[in-house]
């Protein structure tokens, strides 16, 4: 297409006497492959994909899509890097986990983060019954954060019975178990390194606490069989257990570190190659439905709940959905809570791939062991900018704003952003600050996990 026949698209697009596909079209080309296979873990954080399927945003771009459900995460990556899907859904540290070769090995990209926070942690109705006498109260409601040392108690009681304390996650790689361990370590409980140099992968050298992988679908159950006596998982699986009287959710992840990349949107490095008008465009759709779930204060939100609540998608009642999904959040039942930030998918600029993100989930990694050698800062920045893709999600956006679908002022100043979020200390739960630029100095100023030259 020439040059003179695109601006007078946009021309003729600018006075609405054209539709903005033709447009954007124009712009970025047609998608290389039309017809496409995502996957996704039930879970309320894959709602960018629901609502891009059935708000038309990806038939908007030419693309048809299909969305199938898969039944953990290992097998997701396992078939996206195989190529029987597209692109995933994805726990943020799992394109970097498989890019840097920590378990399967495969270079995947993320252009697009789904959202930031929409974590908990849940525990035993027993574990809480030994943990709620401890607890500051106000009101007669403890006092929320509530700190990991509350867990002593519950802690101790299982060691005395000879019994590990034994928590769940839902992957090595996940937010989950880096939130848990952060958590853990910020209460003073040792939640135990990983060893790959010397075969160990179990995470639990030197741990207090003992955490393993659960499917989040399996989590309610596992907890009321006593298999484990807490989980950190998304939605809605910690409601589900307040809804069926098996547990008390006891901090949600914003209060453990707010405002960090949660799941992304991940497909390998030679998929965007080869398809780069395809995923643009997928971007494009997604960042539309983010824009769309967190519209006018979280209008949206009732809808969404009732569309991802359908078997196809989540499948788990509307009412457990929509308490998150809709601004509160219910711990001890009855003590319902206002929680607007719970789920974010757009505002706080939250589809944005940060490199500081990045960057934060692989200090985790080295802290507790999956990197078992010290990397100097520049491996971080390096391994961050070959992972996290703001490049391609900046395409996608500024089409988005030529073709009149979005502002300027719903992105990032794109001239000026650097990719790191500006160092806080009021993100995180034990007040330590975070710069995404120096990695290192940050992972020197924890007592519990590794950091210079220490190996597990």
């Amino acid at each position: 297409m020439n040059q003179t026949f695109s601006n007078l698209l946009r021309r003729l697009a600018a006075v609405g006497l054209l539709v903005t596909a033709t447009a954007s079209a124009a712009d970025l080309g047609w998608p290389e492959k039309e017809e496409l296979t995502f996957g996704f873990i039930k879970l309320t954080d894959m709602a960018p994909l629901a609502i891009a399927q059935e708000k038309g945003f990806f038939e908007d771009e030419g693309l048809y899509v299909s969305l199938e459900a898969q039944s953990n995460w290992r097998v997701l990556l396992e078939r996206t890097i195989s190529g029987e899907l597209d692109g995933a859904h994805m726990l943020a540290g799992q394109p970097l986990g498989a890019t840097i070769g920590y378990g399967t090995e495969a270079h995947i990209i993320t252009a697009f983060t789904m959202d930031l926070n929409g974590n908990a942690c849940t525990v035993s109705n027993e574990v809480w019954n030994l943990m709620k006498p401890g607890l500051e109260k106000k009101d007669g409601k403890p006092v929320h954060p509530i700190p990991a040392s509350a867990l002593l108690p519950a802690i101790e009681h299982s060691q005395n019975r000879g019994q590990p304390f034994r928590m769940g996650m839902v992957f090595p790689v996940s937010t989950h178990n880096y939130e848990l361990r952060y958590w853990l370590a910020a209460g003073g409980i040792h939640p135990g390194f990983y060893a790959p140099q010397r075969g160990d992968t179990s995470g639990t050298l030197n741990s207090d606490v003992n955490i393993s992988v659960t499917p989040p679908p399996q989590m309610p159950s596992t907890l009321e069989a006593g298999t484990i006596n807490g989980y950190c998982v998304g939605e809605p699986w910690n409601q589900q257990a307040v809804f069926r009287n098996i547990g008390v959710p006891v901090i949600a992840d914003e209060a453990i570190r707010n405002n960090v990349a949660e799941k992304v949107f991940g497909v390998t490095n030679g998929w965007a190659e080869r398809y780069p008008n395809t995923h643009v465009r997928v971007v494009r759709a997604l960042i539309r439905a983010g824009h769309w779930l967190d519209k006018d204060n979280n209008a949206n939100r009732q809808e969404a709940a009732r569309i991802i609540a359908q078997s196809r998608y989540v499948g788990a009642d509307y009412e457990v959905i929509a308490n998150s999904m809709t601004g509160v959040f219910e711990y001890e039942k009855g003590d319902v809570r206002p929680a607007p930030d719970f789920n974010v998918f757009f505002r706080y600029h939250a589809t944005y791939p940060f490199y500081s993100d990045a960057v934060w989930y692989l200090t985790q990694m080295r802290r507790w062991g999956q990197i078992p050698e010290a990397k100097p800062d520049s491996w971080y920045l390096d391994m961050a900018k070959k992972v996290f893709r703001p490049d391609i999600y900046r395409q996608a956006a500024e089409s988005l704003i030529a073709d009149g679908l979005m502002t300027a002022a719903d992105f990032p100043d794109f001239a000026s952003e650097s990719g790191f979020r500006a160092p806080d200390a009021t993100r995180f739960i034990d007040g330590i600050t975070f710069d995404g630029q120096s990695p290192n100095a940050y992972l020197e100023q924890f007592s519990i996990g590794l950091k210079g030259n220490d190996t597990p």
